[in-house]
């Protein structure tokens, strides 16, 4: 099978493919680059696998005047940059010793080796770059039938990384067959496993789960998560019965994907400690849940929160307290957002000083709220 695409023949990729094999070494491209070409979704980043030790991808890049990065040398990884795209070079690896965070490894001159150390099935797919698919595990199966399946023993691939927990659900969430359900075997393992997942770092568990909730339907993968006792190590207290109707909410009011606004749906217990959120994901996060229950109508919303926070807002109450969605709503939180109040203190200073001024700014700005934002400028100095 041949597989092509720009990200493959660019000339960029090409050099560096030729650095390799110019040098009597292999250069297959693998993983994600690969898969989403295969699937026909974006291809981001381009990662390859050689026989070449990091030492000789050093030497080869500097022979051929590209610049070479050691991001991770002591794992194999060289970044070249070619005509400013990275490609990240890493040699063939075999697993020696994990601890469930990280693996301890030797380098291996056979992609069969380095197949089998990787995860899933269908991100053990490579091309060399003539485009001729190389597929070590019969993962292009797997592929066409968009099912994730665990390489080899799923425990044990599991057990080398307890974050190929969260790997597994994002990517079923993004790329598999919804209607035909997630793999027995892979579910079985995950649930003898589960308890592992508290020995990440919340960083990287936090990053994985704003992933997956990204993904256009995350409920089903959430909801395997629950069933097999991954999401409350991970998110102690979360509920999920809002998110399927959240999603669909969203996809009827045309509302794009939003990680956070889905994690506020689910809730938990300490949300930002637990998943690491920036602060400003953590503010925002916290907004949102404060207002579910609130009574704060949704022009108001838009006014102080702006259109995005407020929309969201407006599908989470509906989602949570199961009502319909109003969808007049949604518009009175976006005219909200882009309303102006009209009075400044300018307005006010030669009638009020110091507290007071700010006491009947803030009167008149409730008025206004209070009026839809109708009132005008003229009628709010009268009152």
């Amino acid at each position: 099978m041949i597989v092509s695409g720009d990200w493959l023949t660019r000339p960029s990729t090409q050099a560096v493919c030729k650095m390799l094999e110019g040098g009597g070494h292999q250069a297959l491209l693998v993983g994600g680059c690969v898969r989403n070409a295969l699937l026909g979704v974006p291809v981001s980043d381009i990662d390859i696998s050689s026989d070449a030790r990091p030492e000789r991808v050093m030497a080869l890049a500097k022979d051929a005047g590209l610049k070479a990065i050691p991001t991770g040398i002591d794992h194999g990884t060289i970044t070249v940059v070619a005509d400013g795209i990275p490609h990240e070079i890493t040699t063939f690896r075999k697993d020696v010793e994990t601890d469930g965070r990280r693996a301890v490894v030797a380098f291996s001159d056979t992609v069969e080796d380095d197949a089998h150390r990787r995860d899933f099935t269908m991100n053990a797919l490579y091309v060399r770059s003539d485009g001729t698919l190389v597929d070590p595990l019969g993962g292009l199966v797997d592929l066409k039938a968009r099912r994730f399946r665990f390489i080899d023993d799923a425990g044990q691939r599991i057990r080398e990384d307890y974050l190929r927990i969260l790997r597994y659900f994002r990517f079923h969430a993004w790329y598999g067959d919804p209607d035909a359900g997630i793999d027995a075997d892979a579910l079985s393992a995950i649930a003898e496993n589960a308890d592992g997942l508290t020995r990440l770092s919340k960083e990287r568990v936090g990053s994985e789960m704003l992933k997956l909730l990204a993904a256009p339907n995350p409920a089903p993968s959430i909801a395997a998560m629950r069933q097999c006792g991954a999401l409350f190590p991970v998110l102690n207290g979360a509920d999920d019965r809002a998110l399927a109707p959240l999603v669909h909410l969203e996809e009827q009011l045309g509302q794009a994907p939003n990680a956070l606004r889905r994690l506020a749906a689910l809730g938990g217990a300490n949300v930002s400690e637990a998943l690491r959120l920036s602060k400003k994901q953590a503010v925002d996060f916290q907004v949102l849940r404060d207002e579910i229950g609130a009574t704060t109508p949704p022009d108001e919303l838009g006014y102080r929160l702006g259109a995005e926070r407020a929309v969201s807002v407006v599908l989470l109450r509906a989602a949570m307290l199961e009502m319909p969605l109003n969808a007049t709503d949604a518009t009175a939180a976006i005219a909200g957002a882009a309303a102006q109040f009209p009075v400044t203190a300018k307005d006010l200073i030669d009638q009020f000083q110091g507290p007071a001024l700010g006491t009947k700014l803030k009167a008149l700005e409730a008025a206004w709220i209070a009026s839809h934002f109708e009132l005008t400028k003229e009628q709010l100095l009268a009152l």
